[in-house]
């Protein structure tokens, strides 16, 4: 596979990944979701969507972008690439936890563990291309922020 081919296939996967994640989001956003208390920081709704399209793109271009490296050094590579997968799973998982447990305690506690994933792949990928390790701070940033938001939802309403 070439380097388009092999970033197309990420980004592609990515998307589906977040496209099952929205799934899970969306009865919640309409049912569960409005009865809770939000910060005065809350963002609206409708800007979910668009950010998590540009980060999960963002996303597939950096792990691509370091699959292309894989005959440069395999095993970094590989390594890298697990970690990536890992965290991408726990992306999931935290809307199953969240809108679909509706946990905000629970998925407050797995987002701590993802945005440690997160910050290792950075440092994983910041080995092999310094490109695709930028291109995680976005994600690493909103996640940061979702961190604060869920522990303040959390919080809120225990």
């Amino acid at each position: 596979m070439n380097k388009i081919t092999k970033i197309l296939s990420v980004v592609v996967t990515c998307l589906v990944i977040g496209y099952f994640s929205g799934i899970v989001t969306q009865s919640a956003i309409t049912d569960w979701y409005p009865t809770l208390i939000k910060p005065s920081f809350n963002p609206p709704n409708w800007i979910f969507a668009p950010v998590w399209s540009m980060l999960y793109v963002m996303m597939g271009v950096a792990a691509g972008l370091v699959w292309d490296r894989m005959d440069s050094n395999k095993e970094v590579v590989k390594k890298a690439l697990i970690i990536f997968a890992i965290q991408l799973a726990l992306n999931a998982l935290w809307s199953y936890l969240f809108f679909g447990l509706h946990n905000p305690m629970l998925a407050g506690i797995e987002i701590i563990i993802l945005w440690l994933v997160i910050y290792e792949t950075y440092l994983q990928f910041s080995k092999i291309n310094k490109i695709a390790a930028y291109l995680l701070l976005p994600y690493l940033a909103w996640v940061s922020f979702a961190m604060v938001l869920n522990g303040s939802i959390w919080w809120l309403n225990r």
